[in-house]
């Protein structure tokens, strides 16, 4: 699965969560989920588990701890999956 494909799936995914229109129509890979997007850290923790379940993954605590932004979401994503 390609980078683009990964950002319009995580784009479904945070896409209830988020609190600033503008910074999700512009996202991309440098998008921060708290700062640009303004997502809380209760909605972070729903959209962990929603990564888990549409990818059929297993995050770690310190996998959840990183996963800030597009970029980290994605390398994490891609090393889980390629396991």
């Amino acid at each position: 699965m390609n980078n683009n494909e990964l950002i319009t799936k995580l784009k479904t995914i945070i896409s209830p969560y988020v609190q600033d229109e503008q910074a999700f129509n512009n996202l991309s890979e440098d998008t921060d989920f708290v700062k640009d997007l303004k997502i809380n850290s209760a909605n972070l923790v729903d959209i962990i588990l929603d990564i888990e379940d549409e990818f059929d993954i297993r995050l770690e605590n310190e996998d959840m701890e990183k996963m800030l932004d597009v970029k980290a979401a994605i390398n994490i994503i891609n090393t889980k999956l390629s396991v």
